[in-house]
């Protein structure tokens, strides 16, 4: 609703000015939003003004009780910002730290070790922040372990304590992974039948390699740190190898870190070894070409053991003699993959 001005010219070529109170409505016939006149004020110059004004007045005095009415029902101080805490990755890694058993494992640990520092607190705080915001131990407590809203468990926190609990994650390890995995396998139900491995390496920016072992947990440990050929290309750079088993879905079944200087093919019978301890000798193990070889083959085949290692088709005569040569049609089992099943050898000892 609006105050509506029109104007009429006269035979002279004077102007007359009229006032209304109208509003628009739609019509539908003509599909368009026309003008209705609620009420006629008359002639601008004949209009009485001071009635204008006191209707005006009039609505104005209304609209500034209903005004106070509300601010009144509404009384709300002014609030200043801060700061603001985006608390939602560590709300969700805290419900998965519970569910997978970490928090369990760890404390049962410390228990047993008969510990009394924050190992906990410093370990999920280390695993939120790399969740959230990827950054070293000291950044960690210098900018996250700050905001008391980021994680009240870990107030007063120093970089120290972090380290000293990568310290006791080093001696537990084993220890905690078998039995996060064992909960794992049981809340989400593992298909273990088939358990992939692959190794990659971690380089490390400084001048000198590791020389001498070293001793944690009570346990002399071989020195990590190592020169040898690294997978991103950086040669005779001191290196550790990460090693990683998982299950036919990605979920993380236990990893490794060994010497730098390990070659692929040394490592499988310490992996097999690790997992028959966890019953899980029996599963189907997959490497890729760089676990070939007759050492890695015994080892896998120890125990009724059953393994499938991709590898070049002319890397090894055998296949070249026994598989390329045989009569047999390709079979297509994906777009860029056609497979052709040979069984070499008789008995517990054939390979397929």
């Amino acid at each position: 609703m609006y105050l509506r001005i029109t104007q009429r010219r006269n035979q002279d070529g004077s102007t007359v000015a009229y006032y209304a109170l109208a509003e628009n409505a739609w019509n539908a016939a003509a599909k368009r939003s026309e003008a209705q006149i609620v009420h006629n004020f008359g002639r601008a110059d004949q209009v009485d003004r001071e009635a204008l004004k006191r209707l005006v007045d009039s609505i104005n005095r209304v609209l500034d009780q209903g005004d106070a009415v509300t601010r009144g029902a509404q009384e709300i101080p002014q609030i200043e910002l801060d700061r603001v805490f985006e608390l939602g990755v560590v709300l969700a890694a805290r419900t998965l730290w519970e569910d997978l058993g970490i928090a369990a494992a760890i404390r049962r640990c410390i228990a047993e070790g008969e510990l009394t520092a924050p190992h906990e607190a410093a370990l999920f705080a280390m695993a939120a922040n790399r969740l959230e915001q990827p950054g070293s131990k000291l950044a960690c407590a210098t900018r996250r372990l700050a905001d008391v809203a980021f994680l009240p468990d870990a107030e007063g926190l120093s970089v120290d304590q972090l380290y000293r609990a990568l310290d006791f994650l080093a001696v537990w390890s084993e220890r905690i992974e078998r039995e996060v995995f064992l909960q794992a396998a049981d809340l989400f139900r593992l298909d273990v039948d088939l358990i992939f491995y692959d190794t990659t390496t971690a380089y490390f920016e400084i001048d000198e390699a590791d020389e001498q072992p070293e001793e944690w947990g009570g346990k002399l440990h071989a020195s990590l740190r190592r020169r040898s050929h690294n997978k991103e290309g950086r040669d005779n750079q001191p290196q550790v190898i990460v090693a990683l088993a998982v299950t036919r879905d990605g979920i993380p079944v236990r990893s490794w870190v060994l010497p730098g200087d390990t070659a692929d093919v040394t490592t499988v019978a310490k992996i097999k070894d690790d997992l028959r301890a966890w019953r899980l000798g029996r599963c189907v193990f997959v490497g890729d070409a760089g676990m070939y070889s007759a050492e890695n083959l015994a080892a896998l085949s120890r125990g009724l053991g059953r393994y499938i290692l991709a590898v070049p088709m002319r890397k090894v005569k055998e296949i070249e003699v026994e598989v390329l040569t045989r009569p047999g049609r390709y079979r297509p089992v994906a777009d860029n993959l056609q497979v052709k099943e040979v069984v070499v050898g008789e008995g517990e000892r054939r390979r397929r």
